[in-house]
Parts: structure tokens; sequence; C-alpha cells
């Protein structure tokens, strides 16, 4: 199995794994038996455990970053692109496999312990971030819309983690329309 190959089967084992079960509660060899990859391959691949939760939340990241902005690119109106956000967040709220923010069940888990969790937690964050100020700036509307919209689908993650529900979207969809109507 060349390198390439052994990486991608770590990581999506990990990503299974830590998503799922929680990055704590998987152990190196959970990896190696759920990837295929023998321990000596992992190691060599990810000499520390840190360095495998590090690549698997950035290559998350590019995915999910990816999905949202191609479902919101589908609508015309500026406005409503930002509104879609919350649409595209209660869709991946009601996935059979959604277990919260990734990023911030890494935060709860391994933030204070491992600044290189923590940057990559912030780096997600700010970007997710950025993307809503360019849909505000975007739609021509104040800078200053972009916080609190950041902070409704932030909340709105965080409740539907430990709800289980998809509500927590609609509700901050709701409350994003009285902002953005409110401008």
């Amino acid at each position: 199995m060349d390198t390439a190959t052994a990486r991608e089967q770590a990581l999506d084992a990990a990503e299974r794994l830590f998503y799922g079960r929680g990055i704590q509660s998987v152990g190196m060899d959970d990896i190696r038996g759920a990837s295929g990859v023998s321990l000596k391959r992992l190691y060599q691949l990810f000499p520390a455990k840190e360095l495998l939760v590090e690549a698997y939340l950035e290559r998350r990241d590019v995915r999910w970053r990816g999905e949202l902005a191609a479902y919101v690119a589908r609508e015309q109106d500026p406005v409503q692109r930002i509104i879609a956000v919350f649409d595209w967040l209660q869709e991946w709220f009601g996935e059979e496999e959604f277990r919260g923010c990734a990023w911030i069940n890494a935060y709860g888990e391994l933030g204070a312990r491992s600044e290189r969790v923590a940057g990559r937690v912030r780096a997600h964050k700010q970007a997710f971030r950025d993307y809503l100020g360019s849909l505000v700036a975007g739609a021509e509307l104040p800078d200053a819309l972009t916080g609190p919209l950041h902070l409704l689908a932030e909340g709105a993650m965080v409740t539907a983690g430990i709800t289980g529900g998809t509500r927590p979207a609609a509700e901050a969809r709701q409350a994003a329309r009285s902002l953005l109507s409110a401008r």
C-alpha cells in the first residue's frame, strides 16, 4: 500500500471513529483495526495521535466548508445566501450520523492540552466567520452583522449537538431573518 493510500485509509478510519465515539476514547490500535494500516505504518504517517487528530480536523474542514459553500452558491439572491447557511445547517443536523460540531467536540476534549488542536479549531471557526463576512459583504450589508450571524450559527451547532435535533437551525434561521430585516 503506498503512502497516500495508507494516509487516506487512516484518515477515513480516524474520522469515523473520532467523530462517532470521541477522540479520547479511540486509540491508535482502534485506527489500525478500522483502517487496515499497520501500527508501524500508522506511526510513520502520524508519529503522535495529536498529529492524526490535527490532520483529521484539517481534512474535515476543507470538505465541510466546501459543501457549505456549494449549497449556498445555489442561491441567486445575496441575502438568501445568508439564510441558506442556516438551511444547510438544518440538513446537516438532520443527518443520522450527526454528532455535533467536530471542532467544538475536539476543543472540548483536547483544547486545553493541545495547542495544535486548539489552533486547528480556531482556524476553522475563523474561516467560517470570514465566509459569513463575505456573504454579508456580498449582500451589501453592514459588516457589524457578521458577528451576530456567526454566533447564531455557532449556537445552533452547539445546541443541535446536545439536543440531537434540527430545531436549533430553524430557530437560528428565524433569528437571522429578523436580524437581516432590521438592518
